[in-house]
């Protein structure tokens, strides 16, 4: 269960350096009067992601894939299923930013370029979208990089905000870790102890820790921002579970991210279900779209051992694997490849073949798993319980999907979709077991 704690104060603190120390630019009052008869509309909670295009680590960081998914997009994600917030923002100055937050449902605000610098703080950019949003009572300012958030901690701190009357409410984890004072040539010549007495050194069992900011969410009401902060009036913290406190700005590459992300993520409303269908469209997923042909004319295509190997081992892990395309590919070409596997070729509806397929395999479509590429792949894309593309399939592909393969069409995008959804299914095991 998450621990939830809470300590009132009255002192205002800066997180991690992001409002500004200065005299803040100046905000125009919300003038929001009662409705009818002196009934008040309950307060605008708006959730505030702010994702600059110009991350000096990784270009364009915000939008990199993570475990198939647009970073932005996971924190986005918890964020609309919490059903918390009256309305989700991105604020953002990249117009590649722009279209992902909207395929995945948030509205965006436009960054000027004065609060778009280096220089620039969160609270800049914060005031400058409630300068635009008159409406907005309280701002959950939700950091990008922190995509193992559920929408669960969201709704404990709405609720604290709420029903608690917190003003403010930010993200701790707990740490047990000791601290030693710095060595400074000519101020400080030996390091000395800062939170343990070496000699009574306490098992980790027996020390409660210590509570750091994690930088996954600020949330304060619009008072404390006019002020200047994002921390302060009745105060509390969140404390969120470590496994869910991923900071990729700080604490781990992105390879062990995309590790955690799959073990601890927020995958959605509807609990996963067992794959047992695999289907998958020929040209441009197990091929790369490349037809040659011999002088003979008969038909030469090309693929990747790697692909016929993730074939493989989905049909040894007892899922059903089957083939489709909407062009009329020779049969004898596909047989040759002894992939032993159900083909389908010149379908002008492939949904229609695919649900066919499903009933007659007594499946709900959240136990089938779908590759494609094209624009005739869309529908099955969205109906499927696992959705993939390779990473270069078309844009309507795209934006149907779940997932995005690092690889491409025809170079491993078949492997690579099968060993994600290896990865899922063990969670699901992990979680029956729990």
């Amino acid at each position: 269960m998450d621990s939830v704690e809470k300590g009132a104060a009255t002192s205002v603190s800066n997180p991690r350096g992001r409002p500004s120390r200065g005299r803040p630019p100046k905000l125009q009052r919300n003038s929001r009067g009662g409705q009818g008869r002196g009934v008040e509309k309950p307060p605008h909670m708006a959730a505030l992601i702010l994702a600059r295009g110009g991350s000096k680590g990784i270009p364009l960081k915000n939008i990199k894939h993570l475990a198939g998914v647009p970073l932005i997009g996971w924190v986005l994600r918890a964020a609309l299923d919490s059903g918390v917030f009256q309305s989700v923002w991105v604020s953002t100055d990249h117009d590649e930013i722009e279209n992902v937050a909207k395929q995945f449902g948030a509205q965006v605000h436009r960054r000027s370029s004065e609060a778009s610098k280096d220089s620039s703080t969160s609270l800049d950019a914060i005031i400058e979208f409630l300068n635009y949003h008159n409406e907005v009572d309280i701002i959950g300012n939700i950091q990008a990089t922190s995509p193992c958030l559920h929408p669960t901690d969201l709704q404990k701190v709405a609720e604290m905000i709420r029903e608690e009357g917190y003003d403010s409410v930010f993200s701790v984890v707990r740490r047990h870790q000791f601290r030693w004072g710095e060595i400074q040539k000519g101020v400080r010549e030996m390091t000395e102890p800062l939170n343990l007495n070496p000699a009574k050194r306490p098992r980790r069992q027996d020390w409660d820790g210590e509570l750091y900011e994690n930088g996954s969410f600020y949330f304060a009401k619009r008072h404390l921002i006019e002020m200047g902060y994002l921390q302060g009036g009745k105060m509390a913290y969140y404390e969120m579970r470590a496994e869910h406190s991923v900071d990729i700005d700080v604490d781990i590459d992105w390879p062990i991210a995309e590790q955690r992300v799959l073990r601890f993520g927020y995958f959605g409303k509807e609990k996963l279900k067992e794959i047992k269908l695999f289907v998958c469209n020929i040209d441009g997923c197990f091929t790369n779209g490349h037809i040659y042909v011999s002088g003979d004319q008969k038909e030469i295509i090309s693929y990747d051992v790697k692909d016929a190997i993730g074939i493989s081992l989905l049909k040894k892990s007892g899922i059903e694997v089957r083939l489709i395309s909407e062009r009329a590919c020779s049969k004898q070409t596909l047989s040759s490849l002894k992939l032993d596997c159900k083909m389908e070729v010149n379908v002008p509806d492939k949904l229609a073949v695919v649900d066919e397929w499903r009933k007659e395999m007594g499946l709900c479509w959240k136990e089938v798993a779908y590759l494609g590429n094209e624009v005739s792949d869309e529908e099955c894309l969205k109906k499927a319980g696992l959705s993939g593309v390779p990473a270069d399939a078309c844009a309507a592909a795209q934006k149907a999907v779940g997932y995005i393969c690092k690889c491409s069409g025809g170079r491993g995008a078949l492997r690579e979709f099968a060993e994600h959804i290896f990865l899922l299914m063990e969670k699901i095991v992990n979680s029956c077991q729990k």
